[in-house]
């Protein structure tokens, strides 16, 4: 059976751009992972680059949400758009054997596009919960969808995974 991890990329306080769209469904996909036995993995994005404002490192905007519902102390901070630039986070994939991912998160063009296209570069199963991302500009989330596709990564809703 392979052993799956469902990762939540970047919901942190300075997303607060359309995320309130999606946390109620991400919430719901964290009981759905536990609930079946399935690591809940956590990325925070850090902005070390001079002359930015967001996602700074010990500013409150590099916090998680407040509504984020944390069931897990899998904890991993990158400082690039692709979560598997973590060494901790794929030092824990490769301890944990993990094959299979459900990606959430924000943003849909940006660090989930980043991080679904590098885990299916590196051969693992890649599903999308669709209604669990977002992007700063909604509009793109139908081309990102087409995107990911074409990568190799499956495109599944919530509903689909729940009984």
């Amino acid at each position: 059976m392979p052993k799956k991890a469902l990762v939540i990329i970047d919901i942190q306080k300075d997303i607060t751009k359309n995320y309130k769209d999606i946390i109620d469904n991400i919430n719901h996909a964290i009981d759905w992972a536990v609930h079946n036995d399935i690591h809940v993995v956590y990325i925070r994005h850090e902005n070390l680059s001079a002359g930015t404002r967001t996602f700074k490192p010990n500013t409150p905007g590099a916090e998680f949400a407040a509504d984020l519902k944390i069931a897990s102390k899998h904890i991993f901070t990158k400082y690039k758009g692709n979560a598997l630039t973590s060494e901790a986070f794929t030092e824990f994939i490769r301890e944990n054997e993990i094959s299979d991912f459900y990606i959430t998160g924000a943003d849909a063009a940006a660090c989930v596009k980043s991080t679904c296209y590098n885990l299916c570069k590196a051969n693992y199963a890649v599903n999308v919960l669709s209604d669990c991302i977002t992007s700063y500009d909604k509009k793109k989330i139908p081309d990102m969808l087409r995107y990911y596709e074409s990568k190799g990564c499956k495109i599944i809703r919530l509903n689909d995974l729940l009984p």
